[in-house]
């Protein structure tokens, strides 16, 4: 059962648990990583074989069974994934943005250009559940920015298939390059390349612990969106919000992992217990009700505090994926929000409309990082580059001062470079 505490009597440390490195997940990725780079495909294969248990014939998924994947998919999916995929081009379009140049009355041009990412990998997921919305939320922001190749790893079920419902997704998001890869050993060879998968300059997409420990140790060689971490929400409700409500929305998340953390702040007592009652009735019901109940019954919480603003002072100490403000005016509080991956307002907002449909990214930063870094978009898929131009007049006007500042530094080859070109003949 859920625990219920006073915010008064407790420490963050007391409210959410944060999951710390393994040694053991950490020593076995290092052998995948350093496999996949020595081996390449043979590895993969090998991997493929041991984890996956499935001989594969070849690692690339190909056109005919993409084709079949849509076919045997029910149309009214394939309606709901284009909606979900006007939506989301819809908002990230409006994230995209342009290089700049500025001209200084002295001839100097300085300027930004903005350029995409050539070619980026996105994994998703294929373990407990598999989740179409990931290729989604990770493709579309890339093509986008203008990446020109975006190769799409994910494990293969035990007869050498990926789940239908991923391939329709890519079909519908214009994926065509897919690897029936997962685990450590897909972000390795997405990291490094083999004789088969392309290297990439960025990984993105979510994980499991592996998959995680993996992005880590190769970050430098490439690009990372983020370390995901088990999924969260945090709830803010005050006394006239729904328990029901309240309690689903706390399942929504509950159910991806046993680690997964879901809390409930609220100014009243009564709604707190009406809510504990809730999830107790709804856990009983629930296809995925063990991996849920433990995550309730480890990582939940319902707090209580003296007021809402209580109540966003610790939710921005939490810093949580997914906050809800299920408040007669989530508007009043949106302003004092300032740590949190995704903000859903109101009472008929429920996290999964974001999951899904409603056009913001779902890949969010977790496990407090949301403190510090941001929402996947299209600023993950490009790369800026800066560019100056002097006149020789300009240049005679700034040179002085950079040469004095090479020599303050005791950089005397960079003064040098300067004083070459003030020493020309005229």
């Amino acid at each position: 059962m859920i625990k219920i505490i006073k915010s008064k009597e407790v420490g963050l440390s007391d409210i959410v648990k944060r999951i710390s490195n393994n040694s053991a997940v950490t020593a076995a990725v290092e052998t995948i990583v350093s496999a996949v780079r020595r081996e390449g495909d043979k590895a993969l294969y090998d991997f493929t074989e041991r984890f996956d248990k499935v001989k594969l014939d070849s690692l690339r998924v190909s056109a005919e069974e993409i084709k079949d994947a849509v076919e045997r998919i029910d149309k009214e999916f394939i309606r709901i994934l284009k909606r979900a995929y006007d939506n989301i081009t819809e908002y990230h379009s409006a994230q995209k943005r342009t290089g700049f140049v500025t001209e200084r009355d002295n001839g100097v041009i300085l300027g930004q250009k903005v350029i995409p990412l050539a070619r980026v990998g996105i994994y998703v997921p294929g373990g407990t559940a598999a989740y179409p919305s990931t290729v989604l939320m990770d493709s579309i922001p890339a093509k986008i920015a203008g990446c020109r190749e975006i190769i799409m790893v994910t494990p293969p079920d035990k007869t050498g298939k990926v789940n239908p419902a991923i391939l329709a997704a890519a079909s519908v998001a214009g994926i065509d390059t897919i690897f029936k890869i997962g685990g450590a050993q897909a972000i390795a060879a997405l990291a490094y390349g083999t004789e088969t998968v392309p290297k990439v300059d960025k990984i993105v997409g979510p994980g499991n612990a592996y998959v995680a420990e993996a992005k880590k140790q190769v970050y430098g060689e490439v690009s990372i969106d983020m370390i995901a971490g088990p999924s969260e929400i945090l709830i803010i409700a005050d006394k006239n919000s729904n328990p029901a409500f309240v309690a689903a929305d706390m399942l929504s998340q509950a159910e991806h992992d046993k680690m997964a953390t879901a809390i409930l702040i609220t100014e009243s007592e009564e709604l707190a217990y009406l809510v504990r009652d809730e999830l107790e009735n709804r856990l009983a019901k629930l296809e995925r009700s063990a991996i849920a109940r433990a995550s309730i019954d480890d990582n939940g919480r319902i707090i209580i505090v003296p007021d809402l603003a209580e109540a966003v002072k610790i939710s921005n100490d939490i810093a949580p994926e997914h906050l809800e403000l299920c408040v007669d005016d989530p508007f009043a509080l949106l302003d004092d929000v300032v740590n949190a991956g995704s903000v859903f307002m109101g009472r008929y907002c429920p996290e999964p409309f974001g999951d899904y449909m409603a056009g913001p990214n779902h890949t969010l930063p977790t496990s407090g990082t949301a403190r510090f870094s941001s929402p996947l978009s299209i600023d993950d898929f490009i790369k800026t580059s800066q560019f100056t131009y002097f006149t020789k007049n300009a240049f005679d006007s700034l040179a002085p001062d950079v040469e004095y500042f090479a020599k303050k530094e005791g950089l005397t080859a960079h003064a040098a470079s300067v004083s070459v070109r003030r020493e020309e003949k005229k």
